[in-house]
């Protein structure tokens, strides 16, 4: 969903930095950019319209991550995205979770949506964290998009993946640190966007961790882009930015969705923008 891309470019700028607080400006930074979480997502929504699983998902990762090759893969990942095995690493990095939301967006049932979470992350970051992770995303975004208040869903995603959801952002911050592991950081982004009072609110939590400030920022945007809409501003920003082919595939996912997409023209959402 175009929420975790938006989340991904704001938190670029922010990844190794350690940004500690909520009131960062400006918003959109000049040299905020797109990264594997983007790059990913976008792969993830091309697999899942076109039908794919398995080896098929695995070579549409390969496809989009040498179109893009300097784009912040992690090591392991690299490795693998030049290698000729389409067989998963075992990985519990948060990469599944980061680029899990077309699943959320896509799915008619819950079941639907962890199926589907589950055949994105297993390709590749088959260790039970990694599809833990994957699935406890997915399952918030999906929930979200459905209307569900914020305390319901997290109740039903700590039941359902046993993550502690139980935090504040305030309660996290001051001892977190950069974790790439999805237990060490997808229940800290789904806290942060169901504590939100607005999409804007969410990536600033996100971002305010000091951790990995774009995945971080992806998780939380998707989940906040269900619950509140993007700010058109925001959105239309962020589309002039993006490569044509992350454009046409958003397009074509929100199209199958039957949804409109966020910077069309009177989708206003229901955040608010501060130019800040």
């Amino acid at each position: 969903m175009f929420g975790a891309l938006v989340g991904d470019l704001i938190g670029s700028v922010h990844e190794f930095a350690g940004t500690k607080r909520k009131d960062f400006s400006p918003l959109i930074h000049p040299a905020a950019r797109f990264t594997d979480d983007s790059v990913l997502t976008c792969a993830v929504a091309e697999a899942l319209l076109a039908g794919e699983r398995a080896e098929a998902i695995a070579r549409r990762f390969k496809r989009w991550g040498n179109r893009y090759p300097r784009c912040g893969f992690s090591a392991q990942f690299r490795e693998w995205l030049w290698s000729s095995s389409l067989l998963p690493f075992g990985s519990f990095g948060n990469g599944a979770a980061m680029r899990v939301s077309p699943a959320a967006l896509l799915a008619r049932t819950a079941d639907e949506a962890l199926a589907l979470a589950q055949a994105t992350a297993e390709v590749t970051h088959d260790h039970p964290e990694g599809i833990r992770g994957a699935q406890a995303a997915a399952l918030a975004t999906f929930l979200a998009l459905r209307g569900e208040p914020a305390q319901v869903i997290r109740r039903t995603v700590a039941e359902q993946s046993g993550y502690d959801l139980s935090r504040s952002v305030d309660e996290i911050r001051p001892a977190y640190r950069f974790d790439g592991t999805c237990q060490g950081s997808v229940p800290q982004a789904l806290v942060c966007a169901l504590e939100a009072l607005d999409f804007e609110d969410a990536i600033r939590n996100a971002i305010s961790l000091g951790g990995d400030a774009d995945t971080l920022a992806a998780i939380a945007g998707a989940v906040a882009e269900a619950r509140f809409g993007i700010p058109q501003q925001v959105a239309r920003q962020v589309e002039a930015m993006m490569p044509a082919d992350m454009r046409e595939v958003m397009s074509d996912l929100y199209a199958r969705a039957g949804r409109a997409l966020p910077w069309a023209q009177g989708n206003m959402g229901t955040a608010t923008f501060d130019p800040r």
